[in-house]
């Protein structure tokens, strides 16, 4: 076995499928405080938060020149905030700005704090405050 190359610096792309682009960007830009990075054409939006990369793609037929999206399966997405008072903070932010909340905030065993919401179409997202990578 070849010997493995230097590891990743980090997981910093997602790309999604969504059927309404503009919802999705709204909250991940207008709520969320990403910014438009590159938007190719009409079907397509790269944002960032300055040291990652999210792709938003309209959901479109299968065979349009990307895998089935009903065939990948996706558990959640994740924000990484600098404090506890930061989750409860964003909390309080999206449930007032209407965003579907799934569970109330909570510090976890390894003293992580964090809580889920749903973007737009449906994605879980998690706001959490994860010590080791906080900074």
């Amino acid at each position: 076995m070849l010997p493995r190359p230097a590891a990743p610096i980090g997981l910093h792309h997602v790309a999604l499928f969504v059927p309404d682009l503009a919802a999705a960007e709204h909250f991940y830009v207008d709520l969320m405080g990403m910014r438009v990075e590159w938007r190719p054409d009409p079907d397509n939006v790269y944002l960032t938060g300055g040291r990652d990369n999210l792709a938003l793609h309209r959901l479109v037929e299968a065979g349009a020149g990307y895998a089935d999206p009903g065939s990948q399966k996706l558990d959640h997405i994740g924000f990484v905030l600098r404090s506890p008072e930061d989750v409860d903070a964003w909390f309080v932010f999206l449930k007032d700005a209407g965003v579907s909340i799934k569970t109330e905030p909570r510090t976890h065993r390894d003293g992580a704090r964090s809580f889920y919401c749903e973007d737009p179409a449906g994605i879980t997202v998690q706001l959490i405050h994860h010590p080791p990578l906080a900074g």
